[in-house]
This record gives structure tokens, sequence and C-alpha cells, in this order.
């Protein structure tokens, strides 16, 4: 069983995983909350179960009671669950709806699993760490493990989807002088109002030449399409706008240059196809878990990362002129952050998975 929610950052990685376990005629149901599959993944599972989950919103005692009535509710529904199902090992990709399901788990003596995608351990699996039977990381420093949880820790990567693994294949697209430039600028849910908002304008400060050169697909929210087309026209940039895209990573793969947030996904996804990217990671994240991804990245070279209070129009203006003049810099960071992907992630963790799936007689296979 696995179980994750709330954001695509947590579902992707299980879906992945559902379809390698899937591949080796495992049985997956999903466990999540009640917002379930927002993200249109037609999550590969036998059965969806919906468990009451709640993220802590402040510290009001009200707020704190009704958190804590929501997790007390699901974490019964959740033991119910482990008892009817008897899953043979509980899967957890962090998030407040993974705490029911690995807890009621850990209660009914199933073995557990808790992914971690970020290059810090987030709060709900800090909680969770200490009750598992072995965590899975992204990356090979993650702050929070250390002392004993090292000596269950498993290093797999990030599982990204097949139409990841299958763009990786397309080799980086070395840009020519005078030649069209593909520039991908996305944000996700909480990014994408900033770029349409800062990228248009600092594109607009560069000279003609430049701009006649440009392709930009952006993903804008869908009240802002409109605007930010209109402001693309204005300052002759070619571009196609559209508040998602589902063809992501097959864009990715044709782009010189993606500048975007930097969850755990994203960072993957990149690091896979091998893409440089200038990062602008979400600022007040929990645990500044964004940063701490883009640092990983651009420490191996494969980004350039600025926070979002120093990306005035006129900075990030300089730093896409710069790379467009710069086509051995872009081949550099495409190789180096190549370099830090681990495309086999999925296996690695459905091989880790399947050592605690206890075997008929009751031993680890």
């Amino acid at each position: 069983m696995l179980a994750a929610g709330g954001t695509g950052g947590h579902l992707f990685p299980a879906q992945a995983l559902a379809e390698e376990l899937a591949r080796h005629g495992v049985i997956v149901d999903l466990a999540t909350d009640t917002r379930g599959d927002r993200y249109g993944t037609n999550f590969p599972a036998r059965r969806v179960h919906r468990i009451s989950s709640a993220t802590l919103h402040g510290r009001s005692p009200l707020g704190l009671a009704r958190t804590g009535a929501l997790l007390t509710r699901g974490l019964a529904a959740a033991f119910r669950l482990m008892g009817q199902e008897r899953p043979r090992v509980v899967i957890g990709f962090g998030g407040y709806p993974s705490f029911p399901p690995l807890l009621a788990a850990r209660m009914r003596g199933i073995p557990t699993v808790l992914h971690e995608q970020n290059a810090i351990l987030g709060r709900t699996n800090r909680m969770l760490a200490k009750r598992v039977t072995a965590i899975a990381t992204s990356f090979d420093e993650v702050a929070y493990v250390d002392g004993a949880l090292t000596r269950k820790t498993h290093v797999t990567g990030n599982p990204v989807r097949a139409r990841v693994i299958a763009a990786a294949a397309t080799p980086y697209p070395v840009p020519t002088p005078g030649g069209v430039f593909s520039l991908l600028v996305f944000g996700g849910s909480q990014g994408a109002r900033f770029f349409s908002d800062s990228v248009p304008p600092a594109l607009a400060l560069l000279p003609l030449e430049l701009r006649s050169r440009l392709h930009v697909t952006q993903q804008a929210r869908a009240e802002d399409v409109e605007r930010v087309r209109q402001s693309y026209a204005a300052a002759g940039v070619a571009a196609e706008i559209a508040p998602f895209f589902s063809d992501l990573p097959s864009i990715m793969a044709t782009s010189h240059l993606v500048i975007g947030r930097a969850g755990a996904s994203t960072v993957a996804e990149l690091a896979v196809i091998g893409r440089p990217a200038i990062l602008v990671p979400l600022p007040h994240a929990l645990d500044n878990d964004q940063l701490l991804n883009a640092t990983s990245l651009a420490r191996a070279g494969g980004a350039w990362v600025i926070e979002q209070t120093a990306l005035a129009p006129e900075r990030l203006a300089g730093e896409i002129a710069r790379l467009v003049a710069d086509p051995a810099a872009l081949v550099a960071a495409a190789t180096a952050a190549r370099s830090t992907g681990r495309p086999d992630a999925v296996q690695r963790l459905a091989h880790l998975v399947m050592t605690l799936i206890p075997d008929a007689h009751g031993e680890p296979a």
C-alpha cells in the first residue's frame, strides 16, 4: 500500500513506484486524503482509499484541536484499513496524508518504508522516521537524517515518471549562434503567478536581436494567460502560454534553459533529463526545502540559484543574456545536471520495498 497525496511532489514518485511494482506482479493500493488525485495521473492502483488528514496551520488552540481531531479520525480509519487489507508493506511519501497509514501500519506490525523527496527530512517524516522500518532518500545528504537513522537509510533517488525517462533519451540541443533559443518557464501552483509577473518584464529588457530569437513556453494561471501572452507580444517575444502542459517532460527535453522553482520533482526531472536551469526557490517554504534542493543541484554545477527577493527584472535579464551568449556554459550545466540524475531511482526503491515483503513463511524476501 502506498500513502501519498497533497502535492504532485508526493504523488508523482508514488505513481512511478506503483507502475514499477505492477511490473513485478505486485498489487498496489493507494491511501490518500480527501483531495485524492488532483493531478490527473490516473493512479495505477487496484483501490484508492480516502483517509482523513490535516496539515498543521498556526498554533491556535482551535486549530491544533481541529488538526488533532482529523488526524485521530484518520488514524482510526487507517488502523481499520490495515486490518481489512493486510498489506505486506506500506510506503509513505511524506506530507500529512502519509501519517495515519504509516503509523497504523506500525501499530499492526506491518513493515514500513518512508521516502523523502527533498534534501531535508520533512516535518511529518521527522515524526515518523524513528518508527518506520526503512528510510529512502533522494539526496546523498539529507538534513535531520543522522545518528541511528543512518543505519536504516538507503539512497535511492527520487522516482520520476516514465515520460521523464523517455524524454531523457533526447540529447541536449546545443544553442546555435543566431538560432532560436527555447526557454521553458514553470512554477507549479505556488510559482506560476510570480513568474507571470516577473519574467515578461525581464525579457522585455533584452535587446531586440535577442528577443526575436526567443521562444518561450510558460505555465500561467488561467486568469493570467491572456495578460502574459499580451506582454510577450508587445515585447516581440514568441510565446506559448497555458495553465497546464501535459507533455512537460518532452518540452523540457527540447529546451535550452529552464526557469522554475526547486521542488523535489522538478530538481529530479532536471537531473534525469539533464537540462540547465535558473532555480528560484519558493520563499517561506517549510524548512527551506526548495533552497536546499536547488543548492544541491547548483553545487554540482547543474543550475544557478537566485532567491526570489533578489530576482529583479534587470538581474534576470542579465542572467539570460549571459547564458544565451555562452552555449558552452549551458552545455556544461546540462552535463553536470545529468551526472546527478538517478534514472534508476524507481528500480532502487522497488528493490528496497521487495526486500521487506514477507514470503509465505513470514520471513523477509
